[in-house]
Order: structure tokens, then sequence, then C-alpha cells
């Protein structure tokens, strides 16, 4: 194996579905901005839109993740094309 390829921040993070607020622990080099304490230990937190948790695919059931009202602006900026 190569030495020194693996990045020095490699470490153990909470990963939250903020949907859901299911959350589950896994390796990673992230950028994390706040931390949360899981079982007497302190982690680094990165907060996620969609996971296993609540994708459709996993769950079976349709739903539609809008944060940022993106949906809202594509039906507004094609309104006029649906009328013809």
């Amino acid at each position: 194996m190569q030495k020194d390829i693996h990045p020095s921040n490699y470490r153990p993070c909470v990963f939250k579905d903020m949907s859901t607020e299911d959350y589950f622990i896994a390796n990673s080099c992230a950028e994390a901005r706040e931390t949360t304490e899981i079982d007497g230990k302190e982690y680094p937190l990165v907060k996620m839109e969609i996971s296993a948790a609540s994708h459709p695919f996993y769950t079976g059931k349709v739903k539609l993740v809008d944060t940022a009202g993106r949906v809202d602006k594509f039906r507004n900026r094609y309104k006029k094309h649906l009328k013809k």
C-alpha cells in the first residue's frame, strides 16, 4: 500500500438527516461546522437533506423535498408553456 495518501482529517462523523432526524456514524473527512454528543462522545456533525431514511427509493413513499423553493421557481418560469 502507498504511504501518506489518506487525508489527515479522516475521523468518525455523525451524519444527520434533517427531514427525519435520523443519524448514523461513519468515518469521513467531510467538513463539519458543528459538533454533537452521542453516548458521551463528541463527534463532528454533517447535516444532510436526504439519506436512506428519507429517500423515496428506500422508503417507498413519494415525498417532495424542496428546501430552497426550486420547484416553485421552475413552475413559475415554465407556467406560460403549460397554458398552450
